[in-house]
């Protein structure tokens, strides 16, 4: 019908190239960006989808990091138990080898001196291996360490005031003595009576000293000991219950829980030397009797103590193996889950890019029949002329 008023295909024309021009509109957007939908509009479904796998994906990815720390975490403690191992074992060949009878009392004072020394060592592992800044291994301090810790530090404060005070009074007779000896060595340098009690004199001020200077040590020592036993309210992380989350949801946790064969390991080393503690606090210069008086008894102690720290660090093995499956096991989800996710929000290009141009010649097409159908009007005057 040919009408003034309504060009029908005029509109059938234009309604053709609104669609095409949608459908071009949404090509182009998808090859641009690289995804099928840019918009719930695109596919509402597969949006819901996509969405919920790609969180699972992206937990998982902070899971995996998860298990690498905690594995870290492990490796650390472990490592420093290994070194624990090797004193226990320097130790315990100490005392095999003071309990021999061919150790002369002065053999076992030195294999003493550096049993003290490896004790205080083992403090220092037990008590300051950290991750993170946070401690593993150490003991929180019960309110009767802090007691004998604040007792020991009073002892020792008295003795240095006692010290000090025979210092103070002793000085001025002492110093009398002296100057006076001394007087009467250089008047009479050939009297060794006055000369004797010229050295005698000296050598008494010297050890007041000495004591007064030890006395000093001891205090200052137990005083950093008794600060460091205080300020120790908080117990390692691996003496308690650990979770670790391995997984994208609550439900995908790992616990690990040594706190008895941690205790068990804090108990065995505190018996094989009076120089260990469990709070990593610098410890007296004490001198130990084990290999002097009780080696043979020792000798037991420390196969107690090797046991322990071996039992402990088998258990971390056993949760750094687990956590490796578990990093393994979350890749390989995470692989899946986001190929999936992929296929439902990622573009097919060499689809998208065919129906981009067939709505590229579609366009073309209809803007031409656009022009051919707005000279269909002039054919009403024709019929007029």
């Amino acid at each position: 019908m040919l009408s003034l008023h309504t060009n029908n295909a005029a509109l059938s024309a234009q309604s053709s190239i609104t669609r095409t021009q949608t459908s071009l509109s949404t090509s182009m957007t998808r090859l641009s960006t690289g995804y099928r939908i840019n918009s719930a509009a695109d596919d509402a479904a597969g949006l819901q989808i996509a969405t919920r796998l790609k969180a699972q994906s992206s937990g998982m990815a902070v899971a995996m990091r998860n298990t690498q720390n905690a594995t870290s975490m492990m490796q650390t403690a472990e490592g420093a138990l290994g070194e624990a191992s090797n004193i226990l074992v320097r130790m315990k060949d100490l005392a095999t080898q003071a309990s021999d009878a061919s150790s002369s009392g002065a053999d076992k004072t030195a294999m003493q001196s550096e049993y003290d020394a490896l004790a205080k060592e083992l403090s220092n592992i037990v008590g300051n291996t950290s991750f993170g800044g946070t401690k593993l291994l150490t003991q929180k301090a019960s309110a009767s360490d802090i007691a004998t810790a604040s007792a020991a530090k009073a002892n020792s404060q008295a003795t240095l005031t006692a010290k000090d005070a025979a210092i103070t009074t002793a000085s001025t007779g002492l110093q009398a003595v002296f100057d006076t000896a001394k007087a009467d060595s250089d008047a009479a340098p050939t009297d060794t009576t006055k000369a004797n009690a010229y050295a005698t004199a000296a050598e008494n001020l010297k050890n007041g000293q000495a004591d007064k200077d030890a006395a000093q040590l001891a205090f200052d020592q137990a005083n950093a000991y008794s600060t460091a036993v205080a300020a120790s309210n908080t117990a390692g992380s691996l003496t308690g219950t650990l979770n670790f989350q391995i997984g994208a949801s609550s439900a995908e946790t790992m616990t690990i829980n040594l706190s008895s064969d941690v205790s068990a390991l804090h108990s065995a080393l505190t018996g094989v030397s009076t120089n260990f503690n469990a709070f990593g606090a610098p410890s007296a210069s004490v001198s130990g009797s084990e290999l002097t008086t009780t080696a043979s008894s020792t000798i037991d102690k420390l196969q107690t103590a090797i046991d322990a720290v071996g039992s402990v660090r088998s258990s971390l093995g056993a949760a750094s193996n687990r956590l490796d499956h578990a990093y393994t096991n979350l890749a390989n989800v995470s692989s899946n889950t986001q190929a999936a996710a992929g296929r439902i929000m990622d573009v097919d290009f060499a689809t998208e890019s065919s129906s981009m141009t067939s709505n590229q010649m579609l366009l073309q097409a209809g803007t031409a029949m656009l022009k051919q159908s707005n000279s269909m009007s002039s054919m009403v005057m024709s019929l007029l002329q």
